[in-house]
């Protein structure tokens, strides 16, 4: 995977002047900080960015330019990332399992906030974490809802369990506060709502004052041409509801978004390797490679096809079944797509929105996935 060192106007002067025979991710540093700024200027506590979605280091580099100062982090790997690249960020380690091996790396990089949803695996932390200055939060989770993708199926303690738990974090001399997902890409609001409200609910059964809630990621970005997220939207219930529930006990907030931050300032460009039989369009990527998380998240409709000098097709929009370009059948976009009627081999499939989950999830199987990162001033086709 290269970055090309040249900055672009946009996709499509790189598409006229390049004609790449590989896919392109392009990157818009300007977007980035944009969304970071305004997540800094409306969400009412900590920004921090989860790492996972996007580990680029100019994507950190960005961010961390526009302000951001915290970093959701799962693994060692990522730890180190972050303090090669902002040395002084605070470091959330929202990974609920690890090894001993896994902890006791990063207690030598410093990292003072952890997460844990089992009885076992904080037993584990009590065991090789000091306690001075640390917080251990509590991950719960509650039946999903209003989520494209179910962030509880793996990690999350019941309510019940939750409070034990919290109450345990507080004996042991942690800083006891909370922690959720509510799932990806939320464009409803009122996920929040429940989430918070048992929040406050687990902290008065286990006797604790939380001292931050975590309210997660889950924040979308803009997927769906019908679809425009309204992120101030949550910002307001997220802050309206912590102090309807918490009253005069409202803990700190903390959101770790991730494709929220990052989704939109990315655009994707496969080029049509074939029309088959003028009907089956057949990309140089696909699930193994950029388009990975299509398969579960659902895809993304705001898509331009352009031709080989950068100019956009017009044709009547027909729908099309889309492949990738590896020999594995399960290579193929979901569902089908609306595409120009005029659609031709040498074409390039420009998809908005694809910095979550993207450039992370891309691998080498079949032979393909040389990905390119060209720098834009501007995502616009």
């Amino acid at each position: 995977m290269g970055l090309s060192k040249t900055i672009w106007s946009n996709p499509a002067e790189f598409i006229r002047n390049v004609r790449p025979e590989n896919p392109v991710i392009f990157f818009s540093p300007t977007q980035l900080q944009a969304t970071a700024r305004r997540f800094i200027d409306g969400f009412p506590g900590m920004v921090t960015y989860a790492v996972k979605t996007n580990p680029s280091e100019v994507v950190i580099e960005n961010l961390t330019a526009a302000g951001v100062r915290g970093f959701d982090v799962a693994s060692p790997g990522e730890i180190r990332l972050v303090r090669r690249l902002a040395p002084d960020a605070a470091l959330h380690y929202n990974n609920p399992v690890r090894s001993r091996a896994e902890i006791a790396q990063a207690v030598e990089l410093n990292v003072k906030s952890w997460s844990v949803d089992s009885a076992s695996e904080l037993e584990k932390l009590i065991e090789m974490v000091p306690a001075d200055d640390c917080e251990i939060s509590v991950r719960f989770k509650l039946p999903v809802a209003g989520a494209a993708y179910n962030f509880g199926a793996k990690f999350g303690a019941t309510v019940e369990l939750a409070a034990q738990l919290l109450a345990r974090v507080a004996e042991a001399g942690f800083i006891p506060s909370l922690t959720f997902h509510p799932g990806t890409q939320c464009t409803d609001p009122h996920a929040w709502e429940s989430y918070i409200r048992e929040a406050a609910e687990i902290g008065r059964n286990a006797g604790v004052s939380v001292a931050r809630l975590n309210v997660g990621g889950g924040f979308p970005n803009h997927r769906l041409q019908a679809v425009l997220p309204q992120i101030e939207d949550t910002f307001a219930l997220i802050d309206r509801v912590a102090t309807e529930a918490f009253g005069a006990d409202r803990p700190i907030l903390i959101c770790e978004p991730g494709r929220g931050l990052c989704g939109d300032a990315f655009t994707h460009a496969a080029k049509v390797k074939a029309v088959r039989d003028g009907a089956h369009v057949f990309l140089n990527d696909g699930v193994y490679g950029a388009l990975a998380e299509l398969p579960l998240v659902g895809i993304i409709d705001r898509i331009e096809v352009v031709d080989e000098a950068g100019h956009k097709r017009n044709g009547d929009l027909e729908s099309r079944i889309v492949f990738g370009p590896t020999c594995d059948s399960v290579d193929r976009i979901p569902g089908e797509l609306m595409l120009p009627a005029d659609i031709a081999e040498g074409d390039y499939m420009v998809i908005h929105g694809m910095g979550a989950y993207s450039i992370a999830t891309n691998t080498r199987f079949n032979g393909f996935g040389d990905l390119t990162i060209a720098t834009v001033l501007s995502l616009k086709v």
